[in-house]
């Protein structure tokens, strides 16, 4: 399969990233952006955006640059800081902007941005297993 179509593949057998409402900006090896917009049933008690969701965010866009590279990866390791509190209606992206592939291992930071401002930082490692991605 053509590598820069993983993610698009991945995004259409993915209910939650759906039901978030994740959208794919831009996709290429190694590279992935994605956005999104809080809506009201993603806030916690304090009417902010729960953590999960910029987490979630971020997780997609990892996920689906690390499968870019042709091979099912999958995450082994994950964290995030949460630099500001997030709205409804905010409108964020997530970008894969740092990555370090090895050979079993790869190494990702994603930036979440509300606009330019940087409003969470996300790092994961995955295990890149051997079977590649197919056609079908």
């Amino acid at each position: 399969m053509k590598q820069e179509l993983i993610p698009y593949k991945m995004l259409s057998q993915d209910a939650f990233s759906q039901w978030l409402g994740i959208e794919i900006l831009e996709v290429e090896k190694g590279r992935c952006k994605v956005a999104m917009t809080v809506r009201k049933e993603m806030l916690n008690s304090m009417n902010k955006a729960h953590g999960g969701i910029s987490y979630s965010l971020a997780d997609t866009a990892f996920g689906f640059a690390a499968n870019t590279h042709g091979k099912y990866a999958v995450s082994i390791e994950t964290s995030i800081n949460h630099i500001e509190a997030l709205n409804e209606g905010d409108y964020l992206t997530a970008e894969s902007v740092i990555e370090k592939v090895g050979n079993k291992l790869g190494f990702n930071v994603v930036e979440v941005k509300r606009g330019e401002e940087l409003v969470a930082l996300f790092k994961g490692v995955v295990y890149r297993t051997s079977k590649d991605w197919a056609e079908n």
